[in-house]
């Protein structure tokens, strides 16, 4: 790029593609993400690298695969990984401050216990922890500056554990008009760094705005908990799921959800809430929009919309994530507005939430090399026609507990490797709702062998040491170096 551009970064939290208008939602709740969409370009096979939010944050701010940067999993539930990025690691804001960009991170960070979003050179109140902080010194005095009413709620959803126990706090109703949200609360923080930013002078900036919703549980003021008449909502097909032939451990996810615990009338009530929740978020995006076109800084910003993962929401007869590389919870919405570019745009390359980093430096005039694992998406945003690989993998190492996965999606078929249990194998094209396992059809023999040595092939190129149990595990094809890593046996396997 010649001159540095503005950039606007918008994401949400645990965000399903289907509630949103412009890929496919007949609701009418995203108006501002539906316009972005008509003025820009849709991504409609984007992905998430990890479908967890720490592992998935700290591959966007680095642009590295998790694998790499090593930050696995979520602190809260951490099971022994790392709790930060290593001294020293590469983040795409330093590269921005050092071309002289303003840089500010309004809402979510997630990435890490001891380093805030501070300390990688992001203006804004630090608010970390995974759920809206409801409890923050700078809500409160939005609050109070306001004389808005505090945090309440009533009208809880949860189901019953295993134990016998209370479940996961699902949804609540909220005692708080809109305006005091925490979503409306991070929008205006947002709106009020735009106006600043806007004032230094010409200096150009980055700012993320990162919500925590709708990630569950979701928590809503009437008007938004209600918006949606659940008669009106359409069940998953996988709510069908019996996870014969799939491994145990979804099947226990489920248990752990209490799916099987709540009236299929409150599942279609926990939708409606959820795509309310979309709505909320919709509308404070809007607020967002109108104020950068206010400032006068529309022809110069370049807007990016996407999450860090997907949600389930009682598909597959789950909530939240976990370990299950099902669609919900991989394949995320991604929208990217660059003015002067084309407009209604849709690709369907294989792309990622990594390669927004690359893309981000790029705009800005910055080196993307320390960006390994992240390609710009600008050339696809500027409709050419460029070489993209026909697939696309992502990775998975734990939630709760250490359980590793790796997938290799294509155009019609969804391989994942479960080292403790059962491989999957879905045609997308046949079973769209990821419902049957082929993997031991077999007429799929094929289909496996050739995806199985693909995903081996890809991880060694990339350094994954998960090819190591691919290797005497399944047909990977010859090797050409000692499996062992004894380094006393190459010349057998040298050809």
């Amino acid at each position: 790029m010649t001159e540095p551009k503005n950039i606007l970064f918008l994401m949400t939290d645990q965000h399903r593609v289907d509630t949103i208008g412009a890929y496919g939602n007949q609701l009418g709740t995203t108006p501002n993400l539906d316009e972005l969409a008509r003025t820009g370009t849709r991504f409609d096979r984007w992905y998430t690298p990890t479908a967890i939010c720490t592992p998935a944050r700290a591959s966007l701010l680095t642009g590295q695969a998790p694998f790499r940067h090593k930050l696995l999993a979520n602190y809260e539930r951490n099971v022994g990984y790392l709790e930060d990025l290593a001294e020293g690691q590469f983040a795409f804001s330093q590269a921005l401050r050092d071309k002289g960009y303003n840089c500010g991170l309004i809402g979510k960070w997630h990435v890490g216990t001891k380093k805030s979003a501070g300390d990688f050179g992001f203006d804004g109140p630090d608010l970390p922890g995974w759920h809206n902080p409801v409890d923050h010194p700078d809500y409160l005095a939005y609050l109070e500056e306001r004389d808005l009413p505090p945090y309440e709620i009533s009208d809880r959803i949860r189901g019953t554990l295993p134990n016998g126990g209370p479940g996961n706090l699902l949804a609540a109703r909220l005692h708080q008009p809109v305006e005091a949200t925490f979503e409306h609360y991070l929008a205006t923080r947002a709106i009020e760094m735009l106006e600043r930013y806007a004032a230094d002078d010409g200096k150009p900036f980055f700012l993320a705005l990162h919500f925590f919703g709708p990630h569950l549980p979701y928590i809503l003021p009437d008007e938004y908990f209600d918006l949606i008449d659940p008669a009106e909502v359409e069940l998953p097909r996988s709510v069908a799921e019996t996870f014969q032939g799939k491994p145990m451990v979804q099947k226990n996810y489920s248990a752990h959800w209490t799916f099987d615990t709540m009236p299929i009338e409150t599942t279609r009530k926990l939708i409606a809430i959820y795509q309310g929740y979309v709505a909320l978020i919709d509308f404070q995006l809007g607020r967002v929009l109108d104020a950068m076109r206010r400032f006068g800084l529309a022809d110069d910003t370049s807007v990016f919309f996407t999450c860090d993962h997907g949600e389930f929401t009682g598909s597959h007869r789950l909530h939240d994530k976990g370990p299950a590389m099902y669609e919900d919870i991989y394949r995320t919405p991604g929208l990217i507005r660059v003015p002067g570019q084309p407009e209604g745009v849709v690709r369907n390359e294989f792309v990622s939430l990594l390669d927004c980093t690359a893309t981000i430096l790029e705009l800005a005039g910055a080196d993307q090399t320390a960006a390994v694992d992240s390609r710009s998406l600008l050339p696809l945003v500027n409709g050419e026609q460029v070489e993209w690989d026909d697939d696309i993998v992502c990775e998975f190492h734990g939630h709760h507990f250490p359980y590793p996965q790796r997938m290799l999606r294509t155009d019609r078929y969804k391989l994942v490797v479960n080292p403790d249990s059962v491989n999957e194998l879905y045609d997308l094209e046949l079973d769209p709702d990821e419902l049957l396992n082929v993997y031991q059809h077999p007429e799929q023999a094929g289909v496996r062998s050739r995806m199985m040595r693909r995903l081996y092939t890809v991880l060694r190129e990339r350094g994954d040491n998960f090819y190591h149990w691919m290797t005497s595990m399944y047909d990977v094809g010859d090797v050409a170096y000692d499996p062992t890593m004894s380094g006393l046996d190459e010349t057998t396997y040298q050809k």
